[in-house]
């Protein structure tokens, strides 16, 4: 069965690397352009372009989906299956391509959590359990048939990098699972049922990361591990961002007005909310690198 596979960052490598050391026969890579990064704007290749390109798969980066060029050269590869983990939408010129259709791998629970920042969204959310599934593309983003899934829980100060590292890995076992299936002929598909009280997973801007700390703790505490360490809740000290990666609630009666801090000035430094406290642990403050709450005290008088 011959494969193309599409995807672009990291958490598309392991699923990619699996299938390869699965040995099945991976014909060609479809992937991000490369783009002009940092200060330097050195050229950047997508992680599953410099895996591809490790172990010999052709790469293919087209600008747009519905080039003809690149339309051609995807359909002279003659695909029985797709394979797409982390990528862009694609139009149905391209899922529909391959005769054995085109599969997804996605990062939830479906049909919970359809859409861009599924992990992010779960975390946020308070949920206490994830997970990931397999499903095949259809018109609608992440609506298709779903063939497989696996479950994993949440830890209380788990953060969304954390469980996305998880999720790779379980996510690259199930698509293995999957494409075995498939080869075999032995699957079954269930159609996702269709709600209008099903929890959604948008992609999340700047805005949606600035910290209010009108809210409660337990809310607070949960924007900070769902959006930590990318792209990271911020909220504003001395007219100046302050990006926190970590931090533990603390509930009980602050005392002070929501958005008030108390600090020693040496060991810890806590901002107030609606039903207590949220204690920095791991911040970087706009034009220092990331530190340690105390490494920061240190050498900044509040």
């Amino acid at each position: 069965m011959k494969i193309v596979f599409m995807g672009t960052p990291d958490f598309a490598v392991a699923s990619l690397d699996a299938l390869v050391q699965a040995k099945f026969d991976i014909v060609a890579v479809v992937t991000a352009p490369d783009k002009p990064a940092g200060r330097g704007q050195k050229i950047n290749e997508s992680a599953v372009k410099k895996y591809a390109v490790e172990n010999s798969i052709p790469v293919l980066q087209p600008e747009k989906l519905k080039n003809p060029d690149f339309l051609a050269e995807l359909k002279a590869f003659k695909a029985d299956l797709q394979v797409v983990v982390a990528f862009r939408m694609l139009p149905e010129v391209v899922w529909n391509m391959p005769p054995k259709g085109t599969i997804n791998l996605h990062g939830s629970l479906l049909p919970q959590y359809r859409g861009a920042a599924p992990i992010n969204h779960a975390i946020i959310n308070g949920e206490k359990e994830s997970g990931v599934t397999t499903f095949f593309l259809t018109h609608e983003i992440d609506t298709g048939d779903i063939i497989l899934s696996d479950r994993t829980p949440i830890g209380d100060d788990e953060t969304a990098g954390e469980l996305h590292d998880k999720l790779m890995v379980i996510g690259a076992n199930l698509l293995v699972k999957t494409v075995t299936a498939i080869s075999k002929g032995d699957f079954t598909e269930q159609p996702q049922p269709q709600s209008d009280e099903l929890k959604h997973a948008p992609k999340i801007f700047k805005e949606d990361c600035k910290i209010d700390w009108n809210n409660s703790s337990a809310l607070i505490h949960n924007l900070i591990r769902g959006l930590s360490p990318y792209p990271t809740a911020f909220t504003l000290l001395n007219d100046k961002t302050l990006k926190i990666f970590k931090a533990e609630p603390e509930e009980k009666e602050p005392g002070i007005a929501a958005g008030g801090f108390l600090t020693d000035g040496k060991t810890y430094l806590k901002f107030a909310t609606k039903d207590g406290f949220i204690k920095l642990l791991d911040i970087q403050f706009e034009g220092k690198k990331r530190m340690l709450i105390e490494d920061f005290l240190r050498g900044m008088r509040l």
